[in-house]
């Protein structure tokens, strides 16, 4: 029988979890200094030192994870899952795959170039895959066991830490995302964007431009090629041409509303409800009939 294993140094395991109902086998959960793990059958409880980063427990997780052929491993892409999981797939020989959308009967399907194609894998090796961690499951915690191995850790510590000025943003759990693109003239114009997303309890994010020309916003809140991929209840794309760098990341979104001045810009053929008009006179009255 087939398993599934969760590489985490966090409870934020959401979006995990949901990929792994899908492979249907028994879930094992390698947790580096966090033990409080809901939605799982097994929790590996792997120690961590004071001061110690979770990379540094990378040798013990590669040893815990005993996975065969047809297994799965996935790794919350986050900076120490990453590194955790690339030695995981080094001590298995195992490919690692990022971008899966689908896991179905031993086949794994991820987008390629953005999501402009998809490839279906199989492998007669275990799968390592790099995939969003996603929010806090609630849920009793199961027991954990605690985990030891023969493996040192790697000899290093945290000396330094510093604040990112904008918090780093999980958008792949979002339920409503309101975005902006060039449409916006001035950085001050995105408030307008943001008071509709506060009446909606949304998420904000924004197209490449906004994130990589004018910093505008953080890059953890661009979508597309270059950014994070959705797949929310409900889409607001303001201001965006809709151009398929952008719209490889949103096209999975349910349902699609498009507010641009432009009526031939490309978007409206992937919108479900599309308005014309000035972003600067339908967000204020759009942020007023939703309070």
């Amino acid at each position: 029988m087939t398993s599934t294993w969760i590489i985490t140094a966090s409870s934020s395991i959401s979006a995990l979890l949901e990929l792994a109902g899908q492979a249907g086998s028994p879930v094992t959960a390698v947790a580096v200094g966090e033990a409080a793990l809901p939605g799982v059958d097994r929790v590996l409880a792997v120690p961590l030192a004071d001061g110690a980063p979770a990379e540094s427990q990378a040798p013990a997780v590669a040893a815990l994870i005993d996975a065969g052929p047809g297994d799965l491993i996935l790794a919350a892409d986050r900076a120490a899952e990453r590194v955790i999981a690339g030695a995981v797939a080094a001590r298995l020989d195992a490919p690692v795959l990022t971008g899966v959308t689908s896991i179905s009967d031993g086949a794994v399907t991820r987008a390629r170039y953005g999501g402009l194609t998809l490839e279906t894998v199989r492998s007669s090796r275990p799968i390592v895959i790099i995939a969003p961690g996603g929010s806090p499951v609630a849920g009793e915690p199961v027991a954990p066991e605690a985990a030891s191995t023969e493996e040192s850790p790697y000899p290093s510590s945290i000396t330094a830490q510093s604040g990112a000025e904008a918090a780093q943003a999980d958008l792949s759990t979002a339920k409503t995302i309101v975005a902006g693109g060039r449409g916006f003239k001035a950085k001050e114009e995105l408030g307008l964007l943001e008071d509709v997303a506060a009446a909606l309890g949304a998420e904000t994010a924004c197209s490449r431009p906004l994130a990589e020309t004018v910093d505008w916003m953080p890059k953890s809140r661009c979508i597309g090629v270059s950014g994070q991929k959705v797949h929310p209840d409900l889409y607001i794309a303001v201001g965006i041409s809709g151009q398929m760098q952008h719209m490889a990341g949103a096209r999975d979104s349910k349902t699609i509303v498009v507010i641009n001045s432009d009526a031939e810009a490309p978007i409206f053929a992937q919108a479900d409800y599309g308005v014309v008009g000035d972003l600067t006179t339908v967000l204020p009255a759009l942020a007023k009939a939703l309070q």
